[in-house]
């Protein structure tokens, strides 16, 4: 079976790896635009349904945290060890202990014991954790949180489906149609057919499903977040810190401190840095962590969140032979494994092992 992933994101290489892992003759195309969500994205990992989400939403993310250690332990058994993940837990912060209710978090582990252990942090103690918060900052410790290099992740999944034969090419893909039926794709005036395709490309996906008269609920949401670098700190396992603003911090190791991140919808795909949005991730960073402001500023990067205008993810099979995946969000690189894992299920014509019906379109 010959199927075409269009998107090779971070939802489309895990349905492109799960594809070709399984048997299937597996082509990715991506057209490589500026912005694609998973080389901006911040990078972290919650192992349970953080924010307001839609219906279905919640226990999707229950599933998606799950399938992430499965997804590793088949990377590296694949040749993959090192796919950019770490488990580093994550903070809650705030000068105000008496707002600190840990017992939303209990209930979560007591539901998926991978939320990990959970620690009350006096104040001071998430100082000596994270390198430059304020010695006021009182938290909330969860230790199953983790952090991924999106980057490093998409390509040792790439990697991995081209061991099992996959293929992957550049180029702007339009679908190609016989009927009600989609055939394949049209590249630079070649047609590629195919059995299925599979429509991966986050932010862009209604631009490509539109010609044929499907309109997928989903719109770019410009994100800015900064990268800095710190010297001779160890920045190995520090980790995540979290606000009640939704301001989060996440560091890797070499000293990088990542800070963000704006959430700009109706932006459009508007690919630059605003004064008004650098300066808003770097106060927010400060406010809370003003023993970064000596910080190498390295990069501020950008990206369009494929955002639902629904509140959940997309994911069906709104015609034969096409299959759409999209509209994460914020938390493409969590649940990422089980959508792309769906959407190979779809496109080899099997019934997915969780339930996508309020999914669709």
């Amino acid at each position: 079976m010959r199927v075409i992933v269009v998107g090779a994101g971070i939802v489309g290489a895990v349905t492109g790896y799960r594809l070709a892992a399984e048997g299937a003759e597996v082509l990715v195309v991506d057209a490589d635009r500026q912005g694609q969500a998973t080389a901006a994205g911040a990078g972290v990992v919650f192992p349970w349904p953080v924010g307001p989400t839609g219906t279905g939403a919640k226990e999707f993310w229950w599933a998606a945290a799950a399938r992430y250690p499965v997804l590793l332990s088949q990377l590296a058994a694949d040749g993959e060890p090192d796919a950019g993940y770490a488990r580093v837990g994550a903070m809650t912060v705030t000068t105000e202990e008496s707002g600190l209710d840990p017992r939303i978090l209990h209930e979560a582990r007591d539901r998926d014991p991978s939320v990990g252990e959970i620690e009350v942090l006096p104040a001071g103690e998430p100082a000596r954790r994270f390198p430059g918060l304020r010695d006021d900052l009182a938290g909330v410790f969860v230790s199953g949180a983790g952090r991924v290099d999106g980057r490093l992740m998409q390509s040792a999944l790439l990697r991995a489906a081209e061991r099992y034969g996959a293929r992957q090419i550049g180029g702007d893909a339009s679908l190609v149609t016989a009927g009600t039926r989609v055939t394949g794709v049209e590249i630079d005036g070649e047609v590629i057919g195919a059995h299925a395709v599979v429509v991966a490309a986050g932010a862009w996906t209604n631009d490509l499903c539109g010609p044929l008269g499907i309109a997928v609920p989903v719109e770019p949401q410009r994100g800015q977040i900064a990268h800095l670098s710190l010297s001779n700190v160890d920045t190995s396992a520090v980790p995540v810190v979290r606000t009640f603003s939704d301001h989060y911090m996440l560091a890797f190791p070499g000293g990088k401190v990542v800070v963000g991140a704006t959430r700009e919808t109706g932006a459009g795909f508007a690919y630059h840095k605003t004064a008004g949005g650098v300066r808003k991730i770097l106060d927010d960073a400060l406010s809370v962590a003003p023993g970064l402001a000596d910080a190498v500023l390295e990069d501020v990067r950008i990206g369009f969140r494929p955002l639902s205008t629904t509140g959940k993810p997309i994911l069906c099979s709104p015609r034969n032979g096409l299959v759409i995946a999209t509209g994460l969000g914020a938390s493409g690189l969590t649940l990422a494994p089980l959508a792309g894992t769906v959407a190979a299920d779809l496109a080899l014509g099997r019934t997915p092992s969780v339930d996508i019906s309020a999914f669709g379109l």
